[in-house]
């Protein structure tokens, strides 16, 4: 069952899609940027937990379902068009506007004082939430599970829940250890000490960047 998978066509193919910036991509790469590489890889957890839930969909059969009902396709794509422009416009007026706590020291002092009495915690639910909403809102990443997947299974097979299952954990490993490379790159730019001159200008491309993946997802058709 599993042995018979295309693994060999499939790691490589995964590896691609992995890696091609995205909308999750880009807000790990923001978060190691503003609060460091473990903050930013925990974070991307919230991702990998609607991603286990849409194989656990697909391996159910329901992915199909849902990806072939236009109502409901619908209902998820303008959810995700909405939050990501939320995101996005929210990114680039903070970028405008100068906002970054990170280089301010009275405000530094007083996060250190909210962490210490778990407001870090509450600070690492917030930016996991962030990336279980930007992937969950997704209907192309629900199609990805049910399309993708499915290709690598062998021909004719007959029970393929526990390959799809195999193949969707394996992409979710994948991914992670594309969303860690993101969360080192943001993390060593701010141990460099970039100015909050090129900070701003990061945060108003990713802000871009997401309100680019907003229009487009927005124009897509079912």
């Amino acid at each position: 069952m599993v042995t018979d998978v295309e693994w060999a066509a499939f790691v490589p193919s995964a590896l691609l899609l992995a890696a091609t910036p995205g909308a999750n991509q880009l807000l790990t790469l923001r978060n190691g940027l503003r609060h460091g590489l473990a903050p930013a890889v925990s974070a991307s957890l919230g991702r990998f937990t609607a991603f286990a839930l849409m194989v656990v969909a697909v391996a159910a059969g329901l992915g199909a379902v849902l990806a072939a009902s236009e109502v409901a396709f619908n209902v998820i794509k303008w959810c995700g068009v909405v939050y990501l422009l939320w995101l996005g416009a929210r990114t680039v007026l903070t970028a405008l506007r100068g906002q970054d706590r990170a280089e301010a020291a009275p405000d530094a002092g007083r996060d250190a004082a909210a962490r210490s009495a778990g407001g870090g915690h509450r600070s690492s639910w917030r930016l996991a939430w962030q990336e279980f909403l930007v992937a969950a809102t997704n209907p192309k990443a629900l199609i990805l599970f049910t399309v993708f997947l499915p290709q690598f299974l062998p021909r004719g097979a007959e029970g393929v829940a526990v390959p799809l299952l195999a193949l969707g954990t394996a992409y979710i490993a994948i991914e992670f250890c594309c969303a860690c490379g993101c969360a080192t790159l943001g993390s060593r730019l701010k141990s460099m000490g970039i100015g909050r001159r090129a900070r701003r200008r990061l945060d108003g491309l990713t802000g871009g960047a997401m309100l680019g993946l907003a229009a487009w997802l927005a124009t897509e058709n079912h």
